[in-house]
């Protein structure tokens, strides 16, 4: 499957210091891949990552409408059971 970064997909990973490997990771190997609710184009890739001792869940939104497949944008949260489907 084929991936690339939007601009604003690329700022933040930058900005938050997120780790390519991993992103790249989740997308090739999601534990959940879920709808947008707010828009059709998109999915979700996720995953749940320990990193420094602390779990993460990556959420990377990919527009899967285009080819390549397009990164919109992307984020880690500890707020896990808000957006882990379960």
């Amino acid at each position: 499957m084929n991936f690339v970064l939007s601009r604003h997909a690329e700022e933040q990973l930058l900005r938050r210091s997120l780790n390519r490997k991993i992103v790249e990771s989740v997308l090739l190997n999601p534990e959940q891949i879920l709808e947008d609710d707010n828009d059709a184009d998109i999915i979700i890739y996720q995953s749940i990552v320990k990193e420094e001792g602390k779990l993460f869940l990556y959420r990377v939104f990919v527009n899967t409408n285009l080819f390549p497949n397009v990164i919109v944008t992307l984020y880690r949260t500890t707020k896990i059971e808000k957006y882990y489907e379960s």
